[in-house]
């Protein structure tokens, strides 16, 4: 049985992606950080697959949460077939550089880059050792230009820096089976992460070209292409999933008319 490893994944994107793979017959280990309501739901909805599901509490800032994380990934299943770092910290609030405090930066850069560092350390050898392995990181559109992001200059830096880290560990670890991607989510709202595409067609958006919102699950049917055997040749690569939409040229007018 393969298993997989998803942060953050007891709620929104990363629950979508989670129940995605429990269906396709995975086993899962969910990192969550703090809501235990979200647990409990999501363990009384899947409790007929108790067997094949285990949530690890960690932050993905803290480099021992992460290690523990693996540990009990591995422990519990005997494998890590997949990883996918769901987790990010954003801030909300728009704030240029100078007005960010040290703290913020920090968690930023911890959360979106030194966390894949850790990860990549802990799940390679295991991976190596399969000589099988499929690894998803999340960015944003356009991350493959590093482009300025006004007001998200911390989180834009973060995922561009996390792009080059991926495709250089997608070139070392090739010969051992493992391939690295990121996935770039498009605009997709709060009510609409854990939603199904079905739902997301009934409703009209005029904003987004193909003329629907995105939802949870046009990312983890991206996710779940991505980490099948036969997709061996797609390694290093960023598959943007938007709709059509330019997401950063959309919110910097909209930052600039606010």
């Amino acid at each position: 049985m393969r298993h997989v490893v998803v942060t953050a994944g007891s709620k929104g994107l990363g629950r979508k992606v989670s129940e995605a793979f429990l269906q396709k017959g995975y086993s899962v280990t969910i990192n969550y950080r703090s809501d235990e309501e979200a647990v409990n739901q999501m363990q009384d909805q899947w409790a007929s697959y108790s067997d094949r599901i285990q949530f690890v509490q960690g932050d993905v800032t803290n480099p021992e949460d992460l290690h523990r994380l693996i540990e009990h990934a591995y422990e519990a299943f005997g494998r890590i077939d997949v990883l996918v770092n769901n987790a990010g910290p954003y801030i909300f609030e728009r704030k240029k550089l100078a007005d960010y405090t040290v703290s913020e930066w920090d968690e930023m850069l911890k959360g979106n880059l030194t966390a894949m560092f850790h990860l990549f350390q802990r799940v390679i050898p295991i991976m190596r050792e399969q000589q099988f392995g499929r690894i998803i990181t999340y960015g944003f559109q356009g991350v493959n230009t590093a482009p300025g992001w006004l007001y998200r200059s911390a989180f834009g830096a973060a995922k561009t820096g996390l792009l080059s880290l991926m495709k250089t560990v997608s070139i070392e670890e090739a010969e051992n089976g493992i391939t690295v991607n990121m996935v770039a989510p498009g605009i997709i709202t709060d009510e609409m992460k854990e939603a199904s595409i079905e739902t997301a067609k009934e409703i009209n958006d005029d904003i987004t070209p193909v003329g629907r919102p995105g939802s949870g699950e046009d990312i983890a049917r991206t996710v779940l292409f991505l980490t099948e055997d036969e997709a061996d040749m797609i390694t290093g690569s960023v598959v943007e999933v938007t709709g059509g939409i330019d997401v950063i040229h959309r919110r910097r007018s909209k930052s600039i008319s606010e």
